[in-house]
């Protein structure tokens, strides 16, 4: 099986303070993993280092065979990044930014209309995508910015608390539609969410990290029969307490 995300004795300083550290998990090719642990365990820092937006201060780093520290280039063409925190632009409309965002990818006028009509239906927005941003709810919002991360089929779409701010509804849509695209199109996952619901229902392993390195890893079914619970959100907190 192939290696998407190999990462070993992962370090990454601030100041004085080690938001990641000593840091090793690995994550297979057309997997969903996800990343859980409390506020300040070092998830979004492992993130965005994956993503090539942080540098490491120590340790190795490898996606799909490429070193992060000597071939980001190519790295951040194997990758879609959405965190957290992220916004568009405001002042276009749904399928205007949809359509700029595809023209970073696109090689010709036939690949950009199918990559925004494969977003313009993963965020569910219908007519709404006429409006401009600065309309949009927050859940709306994220619905947009989910389909720009999923929409040019990446080997590996780095999602932090993706379904954050969206109602059951949507939330409920967005999971299936991460199963399937990663059944349909052969895309990695990397996730990271508080919604250990979301976690136990998308991901196939998870590794749950604390002070900034894996304290517990496992498929959430060996997770809750290890710890004799019936939900991962009750192995999340006792993990956290012993850690």
């Amino acid at each position: 099986m192939t290696i998407a995300i190999d990462i070993r004795n992962l370090v990454k300083i601030f100041d004085s303070k080690k938001a990641v550290n000593n840091l090793t998990l690995n994550v297979s090719e057309n997997e969903i993993f996800g990343l859980i642990g409390p506020n300040g365990a070092g998830k979004t820092t492992t993130l965005r280092i994956i993503a090539t937006l942080l540098k490491p201060t120590s340790g190795k780093v490898n996606i799909f065979g490429y070193d992060l520290s000597s071939e980001p280039e190519k790295i951040r063409s194997l990758i879609s990044y959405l965190p957290e925190e992220s916004g568009a632009y405001n002042n276009l409309s749904g399928a205007e930014y949809l359509k700029f965002m595809a023209s970073f990818y696109a090689k010709n006028n036939d690949e950009l209309n199918s990559i925004v009509s494969e977003g313009s239906n993963i965020s569910g927005l219908d007519d709404r995508l006429k409006d401009r941003v600065k309309t949009y709810s927050k859940g709306m919002k994220r619905r947009l910015l989910i389909a720009r991360a999923l929409m040019i089929r990446p080997k590996l779409a780095i999602l932090d608390e993706p379904t954050s701010g969206l109602d059951v509804f949507y939330a409920h849509h967005i999971r299936d539609l991460i199963k399937d695209y990663v059944k349909k199109y052969g895309v990695t996952i990397l996730l990271s969410s508080h919604n250990m619901l979301e976690v136990q229902y998308v991901c196939s392993r998870v590794a749950l990290i604390n002070n900034g390195g894996v304290v517990e890893e496992g498929t959430p079914a060996d997770l809750m029969q290890k710890y004799g619970s019936g939900n991962l959100e009750d192995v999340f907190i006792k993990v956290s307490n012993l850690a």
